[in-house]
């Protein structure tokens, strides 16, 4: 059976126990070991990028020139680098920024605060990405992967299955976008990108490497990357430990959120399949070490669904697992659920999400319930790419 990190894992996004046992991954029948991505500037190491001008009869300083134009610019246009030769801005566009994501779609919500992007990826797949502008920050929720095998049963992205992992450059091409559209505008004023949460489609950790390179060029200062504090990337995972031990080990200071969504193990086992793989303990287990090797406190994801895991007794039983562990290691946040069309998992009642928070805020756990962006559009992840799949509306933005 592969290891996490072995080249399967990381080819397709197998877990541990993902053919066999008591979880296998949801797999869409596109899943397949699928070409892979054209290789990208961000997928190239430095050696790599100084070889590849080399034998375009570039000098290897020319590297840290395009560099500068894609993580400080947030452009690819070769051809507009006043300092690059133009003899070859062509070959040059093709050989390190291959065109690896289109926009498709895009819906604006909350007043043009809110925007999300339906993407088609080089191979045909889709994929989606949502900016946030809040008071205090400016905030990109990414993709990993092409959909999700996790498999959750009330989660759009999960009923897609798993298509194949992105490659670091897919990943960092969402950022790059973004980062230009705050930069310039697009939510009704000029903004700087601050903040970057994996909660898109697709579990990050199911995508390790791609991941890691990711979360380096998002966080390391121009010209290496887009100079986005590490301690402003959240990494959400459903709970895969071994994945979650190995981020620890990284040393890197970024903010660690688990998709619990229920407080008992035979709760969980329906909601989240994984459950069956690593269990509430373990994964609760996972998540105070890191919060005890990083010192910074977890966030708890907690979608609630309307009598079915909103009730005072799942509060008072997630209050006393949480506090198992002592004090000020964790933040909930629960989140009114963004169901899907049809879906027998709806959005709990006001009365007992405010019920929910008393519970938790009496038993001195810090709670907040989690704002919700893009009600007013397909705004829960993977329902736009489910719509326009299934309707076969395929619209161009302008």
């Amino acid at each position: 059976m592969p290891s996490l990190l072995s080249s399967e894992a990381v080819e397709t996004g197998i877990t541990p126990g993902g053919t066999t046992g008591a979880f296998r991954d949801v797999l869409s029948k596109h899943h397949a070991h699928r070409r892979k991505p054209p290789v990208h500037f961000t997928d190239m190491s430095d050696g790599e990028r100084e070889e590849a001008l080399k034998e375009l009869g570039y000098p290897k300083f020319r590297a840290s020139q395009l560099a500068r134009h894609y993580f400080s610019h947030c452009t690819t246009d070769v051809a507009g680098y006043s300092d690059f030769p133009q003899d070859q801005a062509g070959t040059v566009k093709q050989r390190f920024f291959p065109d690896l994501i289109t926009p498709l779609l895009e819906q604006t919500a909350d007043n043009g605060a809110t925007i999300k992007t339906l993407w088609q990826l080089f191979d045909g797949s889709r994929i989606e990405s949502v900016l946030m502008k809040y008071p205090t920050r400016t905030t990109l929720c990414i993709s990993s992967q092409v959909g999700c095998g996790m498999g959750c049963p009330f989660c759009a992205t999960g009923q897609l299955g798993l298509t194949r992992n992105m490659s670091a450059g897919e990943i960092l091409e969402q950022v790059r976008y973004a980062a230009a559209q705050a930069r310039d505008g697009a939510l009704g004023e000029p903004a700087r990108l601050s903040n970057i949460v994996f909660m898109g489609m697709g579990e990050a950790l199911g995508n390790y490497n791609a991941m890691l390179k990711t979360i380096r060029q998002i966080s390391a200062l121009p010209p290496h990357g887009f100079g986005i504090s590490a301690r402003n990337i959240t990494v959400s995972t459903v709970g895969i430990v071994p994945g979650i031990k190995k981020l620890m080990n990284e040393h890197i200071p970024v903010r660690l959120a688990v998709s619990l969504h229920a407080p008992s193990d035979k709760l969980r086992d329906e909601l989240v399949p994984m459950n069956k793989r690593f269990n509430t303990t373990q994964v609760l287990d996972a998540a105070h070490d890191y919060y005890m090797a990083t010192k910074r406190r977890v966030s708890i994801e907690y979608a609630l669904m309307k009598g079915i895991n909103d009730q005072a007794g799942h509060a008072r039983l997630l209050a006393k697992r949480l506090n198992h562990y002592g004090d000020d290691w964790v933040h909930v946040n629960p989140i009114p659920l963004n169901p899907i069309e049809g879906s027998r998992w709806t959005a709990s009642k006001p009365e007992d999400e405010a019920r929910f928070l008393d519970i938790l805020h009496n038993a001195g756990i810090a709670a907040t319930l989690r704002d919700t962006r893009g009600s007013d559009i397909d705004g829960a992840c993977g329902q736009l790419a489910a719509r326009v799949k299934d309707s076969g509306v395929l619209c161009t933005v302008q």
